[in-house]
């Protein structure tokens, strides 16, 4: 059990530090602030392969090596918080799917296991940019064009982010998964439905 807990925190170090590799790359921009990139992917490969606690961790260690590097927009404490540690955080709901993928990758039903894996992303997708939402309206609300709401413009440009960003992580991490299923596989993983049949 220790070791596997070792072996869970290395890959969330690791993950996380590639997750930040990919976010310095150059990423797709739909104006201003709206911005595209797979670098979540990552973040999902490691939550089918661990679920939401070790993503969750990953998440936050993601956050502070942005931080680190300099690649973060501070504006308060508050909003260092939500926008770097729970927001990163969160995109490990993505794991809730866990059992449900890797039950599919051990039956070889890999349509279905592709599908959960598209709902987790969305999934995935859609905490971490609540809290980007909430945060735009909260602290970034007086960017807003004269005569919009500070909630709407948030919308637009959290809500494109996260859909256009889903979608991207989801064709890449889809065709990585149909080439390489490998890079879910666990072994020893003994599932929550397993244990119950047994």
């Amino acid at each position: 059990m220790k070791k596997m807990r070792l072996v869970a925190m290395i890959e969330a170090s690791f993950f996380a530090a590639f997750a930040l590799i990919l976010d310095l790359l150059p990423s797709i921009k739909l104006g201003p602030w709206i911005s595209i990139s797979v670098a979540m992917v990552p973040m999902f490969i490691l939550a089918f392969r661990w679920g939401v606690k070790i993503t969750f961790v990953a998440g936050f260690i993601w956050g502070l090596l942005q931080v680190a590097v300099g690649d973060a927009y501070i504006l308060t404490p508050i909003q260092f918080l939500i926008e770097y540690f729970i927001a990163f955080a969160f995109i490990g709901f993505a794991g809730l799917f866990f059992e449900k993928i890797q039950s599919h990758l051990q039956k070889g039903d890999t349509k279905l296991e592709l599908v959960w894996a598209v709902v987790a992303i969305f999934v995935g997708s859609a905490a971490r940019y609540f809290w980007h939402f909430l945060a735009g309206i909260i602290f970034w609300g007086k960017s807003a064009p004269e005569g919009m709401s500070p909630a709407i413009y948030s919308l637009i440009i959290n809500g494109g982010s996260m859909l256009g960003s889903a979608i991207l992580c989801s064709i890449v991490t889809v065709a990585l998964l149909a080439t390489a299923p490998r890079l879910i596989q666990r072994n020893g993983i003994k599932l929550h439905s397993e244990k119950n049949a047994s």
